[in-house]
């Protein structure tokens, strides 16, 4: 039999995938956080220069890459809804935004925590920081454009068209360290290899499986809620909310 390419391009069809896949994606967001904060916090030794207060990279970094890679993926669902008309991608892309703004939050929350004890001070003006406070505005205004549109197709449009415009701002923020002298230090994973502890990076690196775990899932629960709602009139959700 051929694959259908837009097999699940359907809300009903997509549906029904995402309630199989959200215990998965979530019970293993859960099994990887509990390892990966067992590895930061009590296995990965304490760093010669800042000593314990490094550990906040293990939820600093996954939580930056995520805010950052949760956008571009909205991103792409907004062109394939433009370019295809699909209902389906609005709906992933509006249930991407809230994780990717929590992420985006919780970088720059993070980031500040490690801030005082490294740089003096919980916040400067610097270009990572600045442009990952942009991104968090975006989200912010994303929300906000949908909320303000009643008109659902209208604000779908709208919606992905600032995304899309706005996904500029992410490779401003990864190579913001190498186009301006910040005080953010440098990536610490290159293509040519990593500075750190090998129980460092394998801590950091379960954390940010977990962290995309969870987004998968998150996203999948809140992408259901959409699709209930937004094809309440069909028959087959009608027959799940009566059942």
């Amino acid at each position: 039999m051929a694959f259908n390419l837009y097999y699940y391009a359907s809300p009903a069809t997509f549906y029904g995938l995402a309630g199989r896949l959200i215990p998965w994606f979530g019970w293993g967001a859960a099994l990887l956080t509990i390892i990966g904060l067992y590895i930061g916090l009590f296995v990965a030794p304490t760093d010669f220069q800042q000593g314990d207060a490094y550990r906040v990279i293990f939820i600093h970094v996954p939580a930056a890459w995520m805010g950052m890679f949760i956008y571009l993926v909205m991103a792409f669902w907004s062109a394939v809804g433009l370019a295809f008309k699909t209902r389906l991608s609005f709906m992933m892309a509006r249930a991407l935004a809230p994780t990717g703004a929590m992420f985006t939050f919780v970088a720059l929350w993070t980031g500040a925590l490690w801030g005082k004890p490294t740089w003096g001070t919980w916040w400067v003006w610097d270009a990572r920081l600045t442009s990952t406070l942009i991104l968090l505005f975006l989200y912010i205004g994303i929300l906000a454009l949908w909320s303000a549109i009643d008109d659902r197709q209208r604000g779908d449009k709208a919606g992905a068209l600032l995304t899309l415009i706005g996904a500029v701002n992410v490779p401003i923020i990864y190579f913001s360290v190498q186009w301006w002298n910040t005080l953010h230090q440098g990536a610490s994973i290159k293509p040519s290899g990593t500075s750190m502890d090998e129980i460092m990076l394998a801590g950091m690196l379960v954390m940010a499986f977990a962290a995309w775990f969870y987004a998968i899932a998150a996203a999948l629960a809140r992408v259901r809620s959409i699709i209930l709602e937004r094809e309440r009139h069909t028959e087959w959700v009608k027959q799940i909310l009566q059942g």
